[in-house]
């Protein structure tokens, strides 16, 4: 199943504290995106302002109209990001044992 994910790798230099202020508008845009199937996860990692973020959309389509109008991308919160297709594959249920 092809899909894409856009990976937040690198703040600007004033990126955390622009964050707090962009963010509501940034989570009203990721809701949008939800609410039409086209995101299927976002995280940060456990250091985001080292390790960054990630989000996984439908396809790269998706992704790439997620990037064009994201605040925190186009309020310059975030300056270093990128797109990568990802083949996703599923071999068995991946679950803890019981």
């Amino acid at each position: 199943m092809p899909l894409a994910v856009c990976r937040y790798e690198t703040l600007s230099a004033e990126g955390m504290t622009r964050a707090r202020e962009v963010y509501p508008r940034h989570l009203a845009y990721l809701k949008e995106f939800a609410s039409s199937g086209d995101l299927l996860l976002i995280g940060t990692f456990a250091d985001p302002v080292a390790d960054g973020s990630m989000a996984v959309f439908r396809d790269r389509a998706a992704a790439e109209r997620f990037t064009a109008g994201d605040p925190f991308l186009i309020e310059g919160v975030v300056i270093g990001w990128r797109i990568l297709d990802w083949d996703a594959s599923a071999y068995g249920t991946i679950a803890p044992e019981r």
